[in-house]
């Protein structure tokens, strides 16, 4: 009995100990928990706004890009405002529901695109400020959460350049070249000439403010005209046009007869095979995988490199024409045949002019070089270009003499005649391209034309 009592004693002391040390750790734990939930719940990392596309101008109809973001409490609302002189007109809100407490309450990312419609804001044209404020669901801050606020300066400005035609081309033939000259109210963004969808860009007219000259160009196979027009953009998006007509003038169809011969091939066909190890199938396959897919890659190339021009006229008169006989003309509409059959058709984009071997090669006209390169059926070829849109092309040689982006005035030689690429002798393969468009170089090699068509409608404007 004294043994059960002393036992019972002993045990009812030690439960009271137990009790409090269980009531101290759910303290702590309590304690923590609401650490770490304040902490969470009263964050104070702000979100972030961005205006992505950050415009310096805002047109009649514009499009602004935001992005905004938190990692932590989420998204609870956006506001984007145009202001201007005290006034504030509202673009953009979103408001996002608590979806949860604690941790991304609302969404971590939200992007947007607005479009700004400046005259039913009845806005004015002048200086504004774009203003992007977000808000997260964190409790910091009395509960109204963090903020970020964005303000990107802005001009307004609604007005398109005007545009005034000085002078447009009147003739034109498929594969000719023309010029059109306008003058700007004001700096444009992008300006130019637009024939049957192609951009043809406009350069600076020396010696005249806001005056500008466009080479224009029709493409060999043109057929018709179906629009020719003068556009402008500011930086504001504003767009202005300025239509003109001109006549197209038919110019006669020539064809050609090539012959394929089995010693053609076995002479060519391992030219291509260095450069070109993708090609398969018989001596013909390669050859017309060469004549066809290899053209299209050359074309593309040519067009790339002809995308972007000095903006100063570099030539001066008429192009230089290499002594020699006339081979093939341009937009020569050839048939291949192949033992006495048919196998392709293509078009000659320039004139092959053949004279004695390895003969000196010069440069038609003052330029930049801007090739210098093996190029597929064209072989070793050089491209220079000469300023506002205009350029030559010699290819075939046997060795090229000169080097990128080093200019070269008229007669400089460039390289030596040859067989390189799809030629079956020695001989110069000659083009003219108005923007990346093949043109006859007849007319380049005319003086009375270039004075005509070019330098005397310049000199008088």
């Amino acid at each position: 009995m004294a043994f059960s009592r002393r036992l019972s004693t002993k045990s009812g002391r030690r439960t009271p100990g137990i009790g409090r040390r269980a009531l101290l750790l759910l303290l702590m734990l309590l304690a923590a928990a609401g650490g770490v939930g304040g902490y969470v719940l009263f964050e104070t990392e702000n979100p972030a706004g961005v205006i992505n596309n950050a415009p310096d101008f805002l047109g009649s109809n514009s499009d602004i890009t935001i992005t905004v973001s938190d990692g932590k409490a989420g998204l609870k609302n956006i506001k984007l405002v145009l202001e201007q002189n005290g006034t504030e007109k509202l673009l953009l809100t979103r408001e996002f529901e608590r979806r949860q407490w604690f941790y991304k309450a609302g969404p971590d990312k939200f992007d947007a695109t607005v479009t700004v419609d400046i005259r039913k804001h009845k806005f004015k044209d002048g200086p504004a400020e774009l203003v992007l404020t977000v808000h997260d669901f964190s409790l910091n801050n009395m509960f109204k959460g963090n903020r970020s606020v964005t303000r990107l300066p802005v001009t307004i400005d609604t007005r398109p350049p005007r545009i005034v035609l000085q002078h447009s081309q009147r003739y034109i033939r498929p594969g000719g070249t023309g010029i059109v000259v306008y003058d700007l109210s004001e700096d444009a963004a992008r300006h130019g000439v637009m024939v049957n969808d192609i951009f043809f860009k406009g350069f600076p007219l020396f010696g005249r403010d806001n005056r500008f000259v466009a080479y224009i160009a029709l493409a060999w196979d043109t057929e018709s005209l179906q629009g020719s027009t003068v556009v402008a953009r500011d930086q504001a998006g504003n767009e202005s046009k300025a239509l003109f007509s001109m006549v197209l003038k038919k110019k006669r169809k020539k064809t050609d007869r090539i012959n394929v011969s089995d010693g053609f091939l076995n002479n060519k066909i391992p030219e291509f095979e260095q450069f070109y190890p993708e090609m398969s199938g018989s001596m013909l396959d390669k050859y017309l995988f060469v004549n066809n897919e290899i053209r299209k890659r050359n074309a593309e190339t040519i067009r790339k490199i002809c995308s972007t021009s000095e903006p100063d006229q570099l030539w001066r008169d008429r192009f230089l024409r290499m002594p020699g006989a006339s081979r093939a003309g341009f937009a020569d509409q050839r048939t291949y045949y192949y033992q006495n059959r048919p196998v392709d058709h293509q078009v000659h984009l320039g004139m092959d002019i053949a004279s004695t071997a390895a003969v000196d090669i010069k440069a038609a006209n003052r330029g930049k070089v801007v090739f210098a390169d093996y190029l597929g059926i064209y072989g070793n070829t050089v491209i220079i270009d000469h300023g506002q849109g205009v350029f030559s092309l010699y290819s075939h040689l046997s060795r090229i003499e000169t080097t990128p982006d080093v200019i070269v005035d008229q007669g400089t030689v460039i390289g030596y005649s040859g067989a390189t690429g799809m030629a079956g002798g020695d001989h110069l393969h000659f083009s003219i391209l108005i923007n990346g468009i093949f043109v006859t170089p007849v007319e380049w090699w005319d003086q009375q034309w270039i004075d005509v068509n070019l330098k005397d409608v310049l000199s008088q404007l």
